[in-house]
């Protein structure tokens, strides 16, 4: 049995191309080509979003590779305009040697690892782990045996948004409300996004 943390990987983005496919497109409402220069699309982009002209925004996609719990998975795949790609329980045969013939879980970042709730946690998977590899070990097929994975188990999904998309995402899921495995997950991804991308993030808590 593995316990991994959750993890979130960029697709590779360049920031500035961004701004400027960005600043093209939205000159266009104001027929203000003339005015792009080599500089000019931050304080563009930034203008539009202080607006919140955010509709512009949707003419750039980006792509990501989230490592997270089935649980957080599901909460993620209910954002609309975007697109998922994700790892299948009903394929993905945890029992052969692919995938270390044992099963991979998310770490609960609520628990500390020398609490009572972690202990009993970290038990249940090992026990699940145990009658999962049992179950495909007397015939049961894969998506027969992942009636018994929980929320725990490891997922890994490409997700792709458009900027605005990402936005809206971030608001509500690195929002004190959000449920706390969400929260960290979605905080990487906004350290991850603003880095990337100037101008377009910064804003976001």
């Amino acid at each position: 049995m593995k316990i991994i943390p959750p993890s979130f990987e960029l697709e590779e983005v360049n920031g500035e191309e961004i701004l400027r496919k960005i600043e093209k497109a939205g000159r266009v409402c104001y027929k203000s080509e003339e005015r792009i220069t080599p500089g000019s699309a931050q304080k563009f982009v930034a203008m539009l979003i202080k607006h919140g002209h955010e509709s512009v925004l949707e003419h750039v996609q980006i792509s990501g590779r989230v490592v997270c719990d089935r649980g957080v998975s599901h909460e993620i795949v209910r954002h609309r305009l975007a697109s998922y790609s994700q790892e299948s329980t009903r394929y993905c045969n945890y029992a052969k040697g692919a995938f270390g013939s044992e099963l991979t879980f998310i770490q609960p970042c609520f628990w500390d690892e020398d609490s009572t709730q972690y202990a009993i946690w970290e038990e249940t998977m090992e026990s699940v782990e145990a009658q999962y590899l049992e179950l495909i070990k007397n015939g049961a097929t894969p998506e027969q045996a992942r009636s018994i994975l929980p929320n725990s188990l490891k997922t890994e999904l490409v997700m792709s948004m458009n900027l605005r998309a990402w936005r809206h995402f971030l608001r509500l899921r690195t929002h004190a409300s959000s449920h706390p495995q969400m929260r960290e997950l979605a905080g990487m991804i906004l350290i991850a996004l603003q880095q990337a991308v100037p101008v377009v993030f910064d804003e976001l808590a």
